[in-house]
């Protein structure tokens, strides 16, 4: 070849192979019928490829996390309104036992309690169980544990304060209950002594006093005992244990405060304000009534920091002392008494309404269709006139 001879072909970049012979690629003998390129253009398509990729897994993560933020709020719910201890994965093996051996296998005591957890579980949130299967276990478990925290946590910091300032303003003890110190309260305060002193026990009595404050053998504070504070007027007939059972003020004033509004917990005298919903609340007010009965007794506590057990107390066991009186009842006469509770506490906090009673006879008598049937009287009588 005569003229000036190129440089040896390792000596070129691929900018400097995709520029010569005039700017025709000079083609290489190779096995994989790659045409050479300029690098620049690679790296640039290269660059760009990966930021879409970037972009991609941002938008994915992104709506893993909104999903994730949903479930957890959502997942509040099974804290508060189904299960406060137990986990999602033992509701669901609890679930899927019975569905596989049927009624062929005898079942606990906290076999059933698990399985009417899955039942108002499923009732709660009918989402769950499909959604369950697009999460992994760490992220089931992160959900429940995220709720269950915030809910703890909400609940606990929100009734410190606002059972403080109820008890000071209902008893008026000396010294007044400070709202940001939990060391004056429990035994060591008289009136919250007094409010947590089992059912059984007279706290008036300098003896019983002693022997709780001194943790005697005599005297154990465990969750075999109904405490004071949740009773109505918090006297007890030892008669009739059940008279006036959970329909203290201070449970009806932490309901509220917690599932409406700290506002709506000023007043607890008379129904609610109008919203008859009992059958759609029968489940709420039943799972509610049980976790504000833990944490009202926390509250009254000196314990600073939440703790299942608390000395001889299980808050745990105590929980499940209230599930089972709502769930787990002897017979017909004790569910109509549950039923009544039930509705009792529906119209404390959401009172009645009689639009049953509204019929169209009724209706037809009140002040909007007398008016409507007045103008249309005037404009007959006009029109016959003309």
């Amino acid at each position: 070849m005569t003229g000036t001879s190129l440089p040896p072909a390792d000596n070129f970049s691929s900018d400097d192979e995709a520029s010569s012979a005039g700017g025709r690629p000079v083609v290489h003998p190779d096995p994989s019928q790659a045409m050479p390129t300029s690098s620049k253009a690679r790296a640039k398509r290269r660059i760009a490829a990966l930021e879409e990729e970037l972009e991609m897994m941002r938008q994915e993560r992104g709506g893993k996390q909104r999903k994730m933020t949903l479930y957890v709020a959502q997942g509040r719910a099974i804290r508060r309104l189904v299960v406060l201890y137990h986990s999602l994965e033992d509701l669901v093996a609890e679930n899927d036992r019975r569905y596989e051996f049927h009624s062929s296998t005898e079942s606990t005591a906290e076999q059933n309690r698990l399985q009417r957890g899955y039942i108002e579980l499923a009732r709660t949130l009918p989402w769950l169980h499909e959604k369950l299967g697009e999460l992994d276990h760490e992220d089931s478990e992160d959900m429940l544990r995220k709720a269950t925290d915030a809910a703890h946590g909400d609940d606990t910091s929100t009734l410190k304060e606002l059972v403080a300032a109820w008890v000071n303003q209902e008893f008026r003890p000396t010294p007044l209950i400070k709202p940001h110190d939990k060391h004056s309260r429990g035994f060591v305060s008289d009136i919250c002594g007094k409010l947590l002193c089992p059912a059984e026990w007279d706290w008036s009595q300098d003896s019983v006093k002693a022997g709780i404050r001194d943790r005697t053998t005599e005297y154990i504070i465990s969750e075999n005992s109904w405490p004071l504070f949740v009773y109505e007027n918090y006297q007890v007939n030892s008669n009739d244990l059940e008279e006036g059972f959970l329909k203290s003020r201070l449970l009806v004033l932490a309901f509220k405060a917690v599932f409406t509004s700290p506002s709506s917990a000023r007043e607890t005298d008379g129904d609610g304000d109008g919203a008859d919903i009992i059958e759609n609340n029968r489940r709420a007010r039943r799972k509610s009534d049980q976790t504000k009965v833990k944490t009202v007794r926390f509250a009254l506590s000196s314990v600073s920091s939440w703790r299942t057990i608390d000395g001889d107390f299980d808050y745990e066991a105590f929980w499940c002392n209230i599930v089972d009186f709502f769930e787990d009842v002897p017979g017909p006469v004790a569910r109509r008494k549950v039923d009544k509770l039930l509705e009792w506490w529906t119209r404390k906090i959401f009172g009645t309404n009689h639009r049953e009673d509204l019929t169209p006879e009724v209706v037809s008598h009140m002040s909007v269709n007398a008016l409507a049937e007045q103008r249309k009287r005037l404009e007959d009588a006009a029109f016959d006139s003309d």
